[in-house]
């Protein structure tokens, strides 16, 4: 085959009659590559195989095997009718066979005998219409596919601050999107109770993402606490999902928008329960929005398959039978239904680095969704899902507090989101830019030649631009940095036709990541490291110099429940900054100190001195009194050398040791030894209580 005929268009004619055949590849061939079948089932077995590749296919009615009518059935089931268009071709022209063939989506009929110039016409005109619509399909596609994975990059981002703090990683933002989309899609396929549309699922499955950020003003004691929270505690956390609602109701802008009010309503009610049982609300039955719902099933689901600072992870199965007995809550039955139907894709799919396809994949159904609305012309349809992305990219726009703009040299047009715009004092859309008076006035002459020619002498492969550069805001010459991707057409060669960026204030970007790293890695009463964050820290340690010797040692104050209610709580906290204080003193600048939660504190030290020396001097230094309080502590320790250098037996070893000091009438220390080993594998450090116990209380709390 020759390199002018690959480059054909292919037509399927699938006709019993070789002479038909014959005929219709006589009248196209010169034009087209022709494929040949002689009944429905080869045709099948056609499209099967190269479905992509065919522009047409020419179709009998009447045919051994299978027939025509069969053929469309099938390409209707497989959505082949929607990519491949179908003429009918057939000497019946009963009215009743035409009707079905198009009910059944047929694009075109011709008759026998064929009349060569009405072919060739008809299919030159098919194969254009569908190329128009698949590229109009394609460029709306496109340019909200780009817009979408900015959008998701800026949601994963901010949520992953939230799970980061919370000792979590930000794998659980995307375990819950994609548990969501699963769930909302098999519940789509299974009833039309709640009338779900593609772009509906779009929505809800990108507000999931921000269903816990309400976690941010909660404190990271309660947040990363490895134990069973107190009643007071436990009323804390639970206020997360108003503050969360809080949040986005507060909103200047875009409050009332689809995709805000969607996630006011998984933030404000995914942890009510379908009996009424759950909060803040406690709402019941379909009372709850099928949004939080969803997100409610997908978030306790991940939860128990993930492992927390209180908890080791459950298997799937477990997981399953755990939800489905109800010992999680109790949810909507048909949502168990729907959990149940995809409990054999739910791990394949969240360990699948298949995210893009999915997105693209969702897109590309929306976009068929809109077109199948014959009341709205191209141009609408392209406008309102535009628009639809343009809200929800300038929400996300606004939490980032950076200044985003498009460029576009033909015509010469400034877009900015509508958070930029009021940050500079321009319009949103501001004409010739690089002409206008107060553009010119804002921008030095010098940076805007320097990255003019930059993004112009940059390419398609390398088309990415930074620049620092100053511009006045509120009177105050701020350095901003600017990051700029050129965009070039798709011509041959490649024409610059503009470029999309940000521009971020220096000052405050540095001071927010500083604020954030702090907020991730340190307790906010005492300004020791948090228990999470120094768990990782001592397993680098460890697997740095494995052959050292280490111990860990558990302290907790003694009747410091007596200081909160004597003195009050705000003594309480200080009481704690000042055992902080002296901790950070006594320790040398190797050791390891971090607040565990309450009361309780962890030290990690280095030693090749008696230990009993060294835990001697921190013991009497720590001990004493803060104003008319006695500061009392009782302690534990365990050294690596005996428990191992495993991190849970060596928390669960220390925290054992601590257990049989209290049990002891507290205020003195004890090193681990064989004797509580008996106890350490039955007993959990949470009250006693064991193991098994303490992980589903803890489970229960969060997600009941």
């Amino acid at each position: 085959m020759s390199k002018e005929q690959t480059r054909k268009q292919k037509i399927l004619i699938a006709d019993d009659s070789e002479m038909n055949r014959s005929i219709l590849a006589d009248m196209l061939e010169i034009e087209y590559e022709i494929i040949e079948a002689e009944n429905g089932l080869e045709a099948i077995s056609v499209l099967q195989s190269c479905a992509s590749e065919l522009s047409l296919v020419l179709l009998d009615i009447v045919m051994p095997v299978m027939d025509g009518f069969e053929v469309l059935t099938i390409m209707n089931q497989r959505n082949w009718i929607e990519d491949v268009p179908v003429i009918m071709i057939s000497a019946d022209r009963n009215p009743s066979s035409v009707e079905r063939a198009y009910n059944l989506g047929i694009t075109d009929f011709i008759s026998r005998p064929f009349d060569a110039l009405i072919v060739h016409r008809r299919v030159v005109n098919t194969i254009l219409l569908y190329a128009k619509q698949k590229k109009l399909v394609g460029l709306v596609e496109d340019q909200i596919f780009e817009k979408e994975q900015r959008s998701n990059l800026m949601i994963e981002i901010l949520s992953h601050i939230v799970e980061f703090r919370n000792g979590e990683s930000g794998q659980h933002v995307r375990n819950v999107h994609t548990l969501t989309d699963l769930l909302l899609h098999r519940l789509m396929q299974k009833s039309s109770r709640y009338q779900l549309s593609q772009m509906d699922i779009s929505i809800i499955s990108t507000a999931s993402a921000l269903h816990d950020i309400g976690k941010i003003a909660v404190d990271e004691a309660i947040l990363n606490k490895p134990g069973r929270l107190t009643d007071e505690e436990f009323a804390i956390m639970k206020t997360h999902s108003l503050i969360g609602a809080t949040m986005l109701e507060d909103l200047p802008f875009h409050k009332d928008e689809p995709l805000v009010r969607v996630a006011y309503e998984i933030c404000r009610w995914h942890h009510e329960r379908y009996d009424g049982r759950g909060y803040p609300d406690g709402l019941v039955g379909d009372q709850i929005p099928i949004s939080a719902q969803v997100v409610a099933i997908a978030d306790v689901y991940d939860a128990l398959t993930s492992e927390r600072v209180y908890k080791k992870a459950h298997s799937h199965e477990k997981a399953l039978e755990m939800i489905l007995a109800g010992q999680c809550g109790t949810f909507n039955p048909l949502m168990l239904e729907c959990l149940t139907d995809i409990s054999d894709v739910i791990q394949q799919e969240l360990h699948s680095d298949n995210a893009i396809q999915r997105s693209r994949r969702d897109l590309r159904t929306i976009t068929q969704e809109i077109i199948s609305h014959n009341e709205l012309t191209a141009s609408e349809r392209t406008l309102e899902l535009l628009e639809h992305e343009r809200i929800k990219y300038n929400f996300f726009a606004s939490l980032t507090k950076e200044v985003q703009f498009e460029y576009t040299l033909t015509p010469a047009m400034l877009t900015l989101t509508t958070w930029g715009a009021n940050r500079l004092g321009l319009g949103e859309i501001v004409m010739d830019p690089l002409n206008d008076e107060h553009v010119c006035s804002m921008l030095k002459p010098e940076f805007l030649k320097q990255i003019t020619s930059a993004l112009r002498t940059s390419s398609p492969k390398n088309p990415v631009v930074t620049q620092d550069t100053t511009i006045p805001i509120d009177g105050e010459e701020r350095w901003f940095r600017v990051i700029a991707r050129a965009t070039w057409s798709s011509d041959e060669p490649p024409r610059y036709m503009g470029c999309i960026g940000k521009a971020m204030d220096v000052h405050d970007s540095r001071a927010q990541m500083n604020s954030l790293e702090r907020q991730a890695s340190h307790d906010t009463l005492t300004g020791l490291l948090n228990h999470a964050y120094a768990k990782k820290r001592i397993l680098e340690r460890m697997g740095d110099r494995p052959d050292s010797k280490y111990a860990l040692v558990m302290f907790d104050l003694d009747h410091f429940k007596s200081a909160n209610d004597t003195y009050g709580h705000i003594f309480g906290d200080h009481v704690l900054k000042h055992v902080a204080s002296k901790l950070q003193n006594c320790i040398r600048s190797g050791d390891i100190a971090a607040r565990v939660g309450g009361d309780e504190f962890v030290i990690f030290l280095e030693y090749d001195t008696p230990l009993e020396h060294i835990i001697q001097r921190i013991f009497t230094a720590l001990c004493g009194t803060y104003e008319e309080f006695t500061i009392s502590i009782s302690m534990g320790v365990a050294p690596t050398q005996l428990v191992g250098m495993d991190y849970e037996t060596l928390f669960h070893a220390a925290d054992q040791a601590l257990y049989t000091v209290k049990r002891g009438g507290r205020g003195q220390y004890r090193f681990y030894d064989k004797t509580m080993q008996q106890t350490l594998s039955a007993i959990s450090p949470i009250d006693g209580c064991t193991a098994e116990t303490a992980q589903t209380k803890h489970e229960g709390e969060e997600h009941t």
